[in-house]
């Protein structure tokens, strides 16, 4: 399995890719740019190539975060830029050899929900028209603080199908967010698993964020705890790992650090619920 968690590029992308090799880590998640900022950053190309034929020669899955200003829900006067953050991240992440770039579904403001889903389907297909690598799109649901969208796996996938180009978009499932949302009661992963694989959320599912949730199922809350310390727990958790669509994807970390700073322990933790070795 692909465990890991999210690392810094203050090393370049090459440094975030042998820092998850130190932490025994099988996947890492970074940020191609400015989290904070809508600003476009120029591709390190050699960087970016060595860090692809590291994670390729260490067995290593990486996935890109776009910043978190980064809105695809937006109307049409600010679309452009956020099209042109969209295109510069996959190219990044394209550059880095990673599976795709986690993108938020989106908030919108306006009165009419409909337009808010209308504009994220036009941000994503000026997007495809723009970017022709094999890096993906990846919509995260949302927890539904300052937000009514992104809420059920039928809206990701109903997006996705909406799409001109849906083979370039895929789905991150964030654990926190999902049961801040109700949409994970925490007891209920068979049946949200069979109901995602039957609208064919599940077979497009291509990383996790696996966060535990400060705070109470339903809340709308977005507040990330490590795992098993928060409301979920560790046999929620472990349910998720034992499904057979997260064998192969990226499942990352984005919880606070270990006393030593980084997350080696929460790691090994965490492979030790899914029963794999922390050699691994």
């Amino acid at each position: 399995m692909y465990i890991g968690s999210h690392i810094s590029t203050r090393n370049g992308y090459l440094g975030a890719a042998k820092t998850a090799a130190q932490l025994k880590a099988g996947a890492f998640q970074y940020f191609p740019m400015n989290p904070r900022s809508l600003s476009l950053k120029n591709v390190n190309e050699k960087d970016a190539a060595a860090c692809a034929k590291f994670c390729k020669d260490n067995g290593i899955l990486s996935i890109g975060h776009a910043p978190y200003p980064l809105n695809p829900a937006v109307d049409e006067t600010e679309r452009e830029l956020m099209v042109k953050l969209l295109v510069n991240g996959l190219e990044i992440t394209e550059a880095c050899g990673s599976v795709g770039l986690v993108v938020h579904f989106g908030k919108y403001v306006g009165k009419d929900p409909l337009q808010g889903y209308k504009n994220i389907i036009q941000c994503l297909n000026s997007t495809a028209r723009q970017f022709q690598g094999s890096s993906l799109i990846l919509l995260e649901n949302q927890a539904g603080e300052g937000s009514q969208l992104g809420l059920t796996m039928e809206e990701m996938v109903q997006v996705r199908k909406l799409c001109e180009q849906p083979e370039t978009i895929g789905f991150c499932l964030d654990t926190c967010h999902a049961f801040a949302s109700g949409m994970w009661k925490g007891s209920d992963w068979s049946e949200m698993e069979n109901r995602g694989a039957a609208i064919d959320y599940f077979p497009h599912l291509k990383a996790v964020h696996l966060n535990d949730s400060v705070h109470p199922l339903g809340s709308r809350r977005d507040r990330h705890a490590n795992i098993g310390s928060g409301y979920i727990g560790n046999e929620w958790m472990k349910s998720v790992l034992a499904s057979p669509y997260v064998k192969h994807i990226p499942i990352v970390l984005e919880t606070g650090t270990g006393t030593d700073g980084t997350h080696r322990q929460e790691i090994a933790h965490v492979k030790a619920l899914a029963g794999v070795s922390d050699s691994l």
